[in-house]
C-alpha cells in the first residue's frame, strides 16, 4: 500500500510516516500543495492524508482540483479547525473523511484502513451530461457557461436525471426521489415539474434533452437534439 502524505509541519508528517512504514506501507510526503498536486497525479496512491491548512494552496483547493483533475485516491483530511462548515467544505470538495487535530494514530490508522478497503471510487463533485453541469454540493446548474436558476425541486428532478442519463425513468421513479413520503402520490405534478425544467434547460437553448418516452416516463438523452 502506497500513501502520500501532504503536511507542512516537519514533526508531524515524520510522526505519521514512521507510523505507517511500520505498518508496512510505502509513503511519500509533499510539504505544499503544489507538491501534492504533482505527487498525486504522478502516482496511482491507495490514499492521500491530506492537511487543510497548507502554505500556497490550500487543502479544499487541492482537493477539489484532485477530484477535478480525475484523481480518485481516498482522501483523509487532517486540520485544527473543527468547525462543521470547514467539514463540510471538505466533504464538498471531495474528501472521503475529516480528522481533527489532535488526534489519536489508532484511530487515524482505523480510517486510512477502512478508506484502503474502500478503494478509489469514481465520484466526480459535478454531474455533466452533454453541456449541461450540475453542482450538487453549491445547488448550481448551467448549460455550457450559461447559469440556470431552478427551484429545489426543479433542482432534484435535474440531479436524479443526470445521475442515470440515458435512462428511462417513471413518473413513479422521479417522485420517489424528489418528494418525501407525505406527499400525496400524483404523477401528474411530475409531469408539470417536466414543463418547468424543459423551459429553463431546454427551450432557452434550442435544444431538446428531456425526451418523453410514451408509456414509459422520461429520458435525459446523453446528447440534447435540436
Amino acid at each position: 500500500m502506497r500513501v502520500l502524505i501532504v503536511e507542512d509541519h516537519a514533526k508531524m508528517a515524520g510522526l505519521i510516516r514512521r507510523g505507517l512504514r511500520k505498518e508496512g506501507m510505502a509513503v511519500d510526503v509533499a510539504t505544499n500543495g503544489e507538491d501534492a498536486l504533482w505527487r498525486a497525479q504522478a502516482t496511482e496512491y491507495d490514499a492521500i492524508i491530506l492537511d487543510l491548512m497548507l502554505p500556497g494552496i490550500d487543502g479544499f483547493e487541492v482537493c477539489g482540483r484532485l477530484r477535478a483533475d480525475g484523481v480518485w485516491s481516498p482522501i483523509l483530511m487532517l486540520t485544527a479547525r473543527d468547525a462543521v462548515r470547514d467539514r463540510v467544505t471538505g466533504l464538498d470538495q471531495g474528501a472521503d473523511d475529516y480528522l481533527t487535530k489532535p488526534f489519536s494514530y489508532a484511530e487515524l490508522l482505523a480510517r486510512l484502513r477502512a478508506l484502503m478497503r474502500r478503494g478509489a471510487v469514481e465520484r466526480p463533485p459535478e454531474l455533466r451530461v452533454g453541456d449541461l453541469r450540475l453542482d450538487p454540493a453549491r445547488r448550481q446548474a448551467w448549460r455550457g457557461e450559461t447559469e440556470i436558476q431552478l427551484s429545489a425541486k426543479e433542482f432534484s428532478i435535474l440531479e436524479t436525471f443526470m445521475r442515470r442519463p440515458g435512462e428511462v425513468l417513471s413518473r413513479f421513479q422521479l417522485l420517489e426521489h424528489a418528494w418525501d413520503y407525505d406527499y400525496e402520490n400524483r404523477s401528474n405534478v411530475v409531469d408539470s415539474y417536466i414543463r418547468l425544467l424543459r423551459r429553463k434547460i431546454d427551450r432557452p437553448f434550442g435544444v431538446e434533452s428531456i425526451e418523453t418516452v410514451r408509456g414509459a416516463g422520461y429520458r435525459l438523452r446523453e446528447k440534447a437534439g435540436r
